[in-house]
């Protein structure tokens, strides 16, 4: 385990709008207020055509070879995730979210485009005094949180 210590700074409440990509308007608020770090939730709608994450094709290949679904239509979400920098200082959006619809749940990575559908409500807890970024892991393929 690797950990460090923040502290909280601001809190923002967002109403993202219908058709808006949640992690790009996200990383760009993010951009926009100058927040390096962040701890952030979601509850609203995604649409149809959104893209999760939804695992690796092969838990032991290296580079890890993502899997992606495509939601069919809309669906109801509520996640939770984390801002950090990478090394260039550029704000990363890491959020998971359970997307569901009927009697259907399936659980995944926004990073690929998740579409707002109606209206997503945010609240983004800012963090301060860290020095947390996302390092590329030659390994894995993708970017790391170093909390150190």
């Amino acid at each position: 385990m690797k950990y460090s210590e923040a502290r909280h700074g601001r809190v923002f409440v967002l109403r993202l709008e219908h058709g808006e990509v949640l992690h790009e308007i996200l990383e760009r608020f993010a951009r926009e207020k100058q927040i390096r770090a962040a701890a952030v939730i979601v509850v609203g709608g995604a649409d149809r055509a959104s893209r999760l994450v939804v695992g690796p094709e092969n838990g032991d290949a290296r580079p890890v070879n993502p899997m992606e679904l495509v939601l069919d239509a809309a669906h109801e979400i509520a996640g939770t995730g984390t801002i950090f920098p990478d090394e260039d200082g550029t704000p990363l959006l890491h959020l998971h979210v359970a997307a569901g619809r009927k009697n259907h749940t399936v659980t995944g990575c926004v990073r690929n485009g998740v579409v707002v559908w109606q209206v997503l409500e945010v609240v983004v807890f800012e963090l301060t005094d860290t020095t947390a970024i996302r390092r590329r892991d030659p390994v894995l393929g993708f970017k790391l949180l170093d909390p150190s």
